[in-house]
């Protein structure tokens, strides 16, 4: 693990840009951003179109490791290159920001109110490759749709069961147990989720750390212990289908969360802005993620 991109992610002043998009929410994504779904007809054709999004995003001046602390890439990211150079080399090198890769392979059916992580075979393989691409750390997402005790300690389990193998390898593992905020008994499943991510991260060795990206909370300030746990190395925040508005305000309650958000970041974002325009708009977009962190 570096140790300056381990010093980063501790200390520094930012936020996690969440550009993993993929499978189902590619699309949307694309959609967002001024893409009809007449410009694509295959998986190849969307993936290059999310590939030119993303290096239109990273290669803008705004977007640099002075409020940016990292950014996840989705495999295919990782496997691609910018302005010439492998996308992880061109983050770190050319905008100094952490590169992150999302590992898991999408999620399995709704069971016990919960959404586990599909199985993943292919771990040890990606591991290898993201090694030699430079990437720093992983993250990977299971949702929670509603306070079910024994779903959420599968969840989690499950979560902690991948980190150790993560952690195992020599990467930093981002554990997100998301809570679908459209959940009605949401307040009730972050609790159920917190007192089993303490019991979890009391349980680990005491050299290993993760970085926990968590659903803002209906309680503000839930997770504020876990900022201080002597095993977690940052909580972060997703946006989770909030607006920017709404994300930021959230956050900004919630002292010790960075974002690490994926919707909210591109939210306003067009393909047909010029780059004056496009500039301008994720400049906004990019400070006022980057005030809630730092609040």
């Amino acid at each position: 693990m570096n140790d300056e991109q381990l010093h980063i992610m501790a200390h520094g002043k930012g936020f996690i840009a969440a550009l993993d998009q993929s499978g189902g929410s590619t699309p949307k994504a694309l959609k967002a951003y001024g893409v009809d779904e007449s410009a694509y007809g295959n998986d190849q054709q969307i993936f290059d179109l999310v590939h030119a999004m993303r290096s239109r995003i990273v290669t803008d001046p705004a977007f640099d490791g002075h409020r940016v602390l990292a950014a996840i890439l989705f495999e295919d990211t990782m496997d691609r290159r910018i302005e010439g150079q492998d996308s992880a080399d061109y983050l770190w090198h050319a905008r100094h920001v952490v590169p992150i890769l999302k590992v898991d392979q999408g999620l399995a059916p709704q069971a016990d109110g919960v959404q586990l992580m599909k199985p993943m075979p292919g771990l040890d393989a990606l591991l290898a490759q993201a090694r030699a691409k430079g990437i720093f750390g992983t993250k990977m997402r299971s949702v929670v749709q509603g306070a079910d005790r024994r779903g959420i300690e599968q969840v989690v389990e499950q979560q902690f069961a991948f980190g150790s193998r993560i952690l195992a390898a020599g990467f930093m593992p981002i554990l997100e147990p998301e809570v679908n905020i459209e959940a009605p008994d949401k307040a009730q499943a972050e609790a159920l989720l917190k007192t089993s991510l303490q019991e979890h991260l009391d349980s680990l060795p005491e050299a290993s750390q993760v970085i926990l990206k968590l659903s803002l909370p209906s309680v503000p300030g839930l997770y504020a212990d876990f900022a201080q746990h002597p095993r977690v190395l940052r909580v972060a925040a997703l946006s989770g289908g909030y607006s920017r508005d709404e994300a930021v305000h959230l956050l900004a309650q919630n002292k010790g969360m960075i974002a690490s958000f994926s919707r909210a970041l591109t939210e306003g974002l067009s393909v047909q802005q010029s780059n004056v325009e496009f500039h301008r708009q994720l400049d906004r977009s990019i400070q006022s993620i980057y005030q809630a962190s730092i609040a």
